[in-house]
């Protein structure tokens, strides 16, 4: 079962107002949006956004519950979240959401190839109607790419290795399951300590089949130009990489001031302004991490535009 994380945190950082209108970017199984729409309640306006369209039937199922509010559920990613809403013919917003990374049924799904906790075609697509699948990726990317992709996404200190052991492992045994690439990086770079060897490798693959960066951006870019004066952007992260694009984007929209050689001083940032809501990033509590232990590398950061 998907359990959503920080929930009454996130929900409480919206400050979601009666008949608000809110924008889900990554709708999941719909956790935060039917709390979102429960607080909101009669004339809330959702539009709940996701490129899993196993998630998205699901998460419409659940949404039936809220008859008096107008939900729209979206097949799309939430870096187009600025033209759906416009599409929708909605203009300002009250809030956006984003719980970024994978979720629990994807990674629970072998099928899905987004764990080796399983073996499964090493798929990785959230949307598996287009794109290269990881498979692909490993099979044609050269060594060098592949060196940038696990060094930059994964942060993987034996990224060269690696790199070089499965362009010279595929040149005989193609890799198509989870399991075989596990093993091969393993095998490359030997087990130590409690997580397995491939965990930066396998998201490394994730983030870029799904292009995860880039979709943050542009979500990001478009959705503060969506808030009303006084609405408020939530994002949940469960990378170092997607934390620090996040943290840096607010910062330079919350500014400084800067005093001025003649006197007084000025504002100094990018428009439109935001303030944060939290000066650090809110995390889970004991009581959640001991229901929910994939909430412990979670990181909640909320900007409020004004």
């Amino acid at each position: 079962m998907h359990i959503p994380v920080l929930l009454k945190e996130t929900v409480d950082a919206l400050a979601v107002k009666p008949g608000g209108v809110y924008i889900d970017g990554t709708l999941g199984r719909a956790g935060h949006a039917c709390e979102i729409l429960a607080r909101a309640g009669t004339g809330a306006v959702l539009v709940g956004i996701d490129r899993d369209t196993q998630a998205l039937a699901e998460s419409a199922e659940r949404l039936k519950a809220f008859p008096s509010a107008r939900v729209k559920v979206v097949h799309g990613c939430h870096g187009d979240l600025a033209r759906i809403v416009r599409d929708e013919g909605i203009g300002e917003v009250d809030g956006i959401l984003l719980d970024l990374g994978v979720s629990s049924p994807q990674l629970d799904e072998p099928e899905r190839g987004f764990s080796f906790r399983g073996d499964g075609p090493l798929d990785m697509r959230m949307d598996r109607s287009r794109g290269l699948t990881a498979a692909e990726l490993v099979a044609t990317a050269d060594e060098a790419a592949l060196t940038d992709l696990f060094r930059t996404l994964g942060e993987e200190p034996n990224a060269r290795r690696i790199a070089r052991a499965i362009v010279w492992e595929r040149t005989g045994h193609p890799l198509a399951t989870t399991i075989q690439l596990a093993e091969l990086v393993e095998k490359t770079v030997g087990r130590r300590g409690a997580h397995h060897p491939a965990t930066r490798v396998f998201q490394a693959l994730r983030m870029a089949v799904n292009d995860e960066v880039g979709e943050l951006e542009r979500a990001l870019e478009g959705g503060l130009g969506l808030l009303k004066s006084g609405g408020r952007f939530a994002v949940i992260t469960f990378e170092s990489i997607t934390d620090r694009i996040v943290k840096k984007f607010f910062a330079a929209h919350a500014g400084r001031m800067v005093s001025l050689q003649q006197g007084g001083e000025r504002w100094e940032g990018i428009l439109p302004r935001v303030r944060l809501a939290a000066r650090h990033a809110v995390t889970a509590g004991e009581e959640e991490l001991s229901v929910n232990p994939r909430s412990r590398s979670a990181k909640l950061r909320v900007a409020e535009r004004v």
